[in-house]
């Protein structure tokens, strides 16, 4: 039993779960459903400014961000979207798909009056990100990519068996589980829950590689990852270097440096990066399209 629960913690965590209690945030400024491709989307909107769409990880709800929301919030217009049978958005007879997910958030974009924006994915929410800006790239300005690897096997081996274990027979021993009672406190259909982590496993055990779908973003990419995360630092690099990054030294002027960015946050997992407090000052100013860092020779004139 103490085996089967420990692959229960992992495997349910893959695509971003929260063992963390939720929290009270400010109420939205704005919050419906509307209707993609046969599922009713929950989504809610915080702040104003340029629009900034904002996907949770798998398993969770748009709550995961509440520590970083507020932050975003002050400068963002923050659309903030339940996904496919997470959260308040009910699970439907669709399975679950990034690549349905990708042509969802561009129609809800589309309903919302958005005819472009930033987007920030993390986990499963980037793999969604990740396809809206391959399957309607002029709807996506910037793009930030918070622990989303591009093929399978950028995980750690070891991680596959425990991925394929997800399924409706972990749901009686998930009870005690934060994950579990957070959808129940939300959720449109509770008696949905064991038939999501069969949905959850049915796409995590697609094998894929889209590295071809890398090379085809045209807009600038931010890629961040824990130190320590569930995807190997070879793929991490690889991600980068695909991009066109750490291809070659940046130069003294900085005349080299690729537009993308890579961001490793220090003392972070794949399973509490998006509570990192280092995350919004980390991605926010590379969404702002912003860089403050002088380079050695203007440090030299101004003294």
């Amino acid at each position: 039993m103490k085996t089967m629960l420990t692959r229960l913690s992992l495997a349910t965590a893959l695509h971003g779960a929260t063992a963390v209690a939720q929290t009270t945030q400010a109420a939205p400024a704005r919050s419906d459903h509307v209707a993609a491709n046969g599922v009713n989307y929950y989504y809610d909107i915080h702040g104003k400014g340029e629009p900034l769409l904002l996907l949770h990880g798998g398993l969770g709800s748009i709550d995961l961000f509440e520590p970083g929301l507020p932050a975003l919030a002050k400068s963002r217009r923050v659309i903030a979207v339940d996904l496919h049978g997470h959260g308040r958005t009910e699970l439907g007879e669709r399975p679950i798909s990034l690549v349905d997910m990708g042509d969802d958030m561009a129609l809800i974009l589309g309903q919302l009056g958005v005819g472009q924006v930033d987007v920030l994915g993390y986990s499963l929410g980037g793999g969604v990100a990740f396809r809206l800006a391959v399957q309607h790239p002029a709807m996506v300005r910037r793009l930030a990519l918070v622990s989303a690897g591009f093929a399978q096997d950028g995980f750690y081996p070891e991680m596959l068996p425990m991925q394929a274990q997800v399924g409706a027979a972990m749901a009686e021993q998930m009870k005690d589980t934060s994950m579990y009672q957070s959808y129940m406190a939300v959720a449109p259909k509770l008696q949905a829950f064991p038939r999501l982590l069969d949905r959850m496993c049915e796409d995590m055990r697609e094998p894929y590689d889209r590295w071809v779908d890398v090379k085809k973003l045209a807009m600038p990419v931010m890629v961040a990852f824990a130190e320590s995360d569930m995807y190997r630092p070879e793929h991490i690099v690889r991600f980068y270097q695909l991009l066109g990054g750490g291809l070659k030294d940046a130069g003294w002027q900085r005349e080299h440096m690729s537009r993308n960015r890579l961001a490793i946050l220090p003392d972070q997992t794949h399973y509490d990066i998006f509570l990192a407090p280092a995350l919004v000052p980390t991605v926010l100013p590379f969404l702002d399209g912003k860089s403050a860092k002088a380079s050695w020779a203007e440090q030299v004139r101004k003294k």
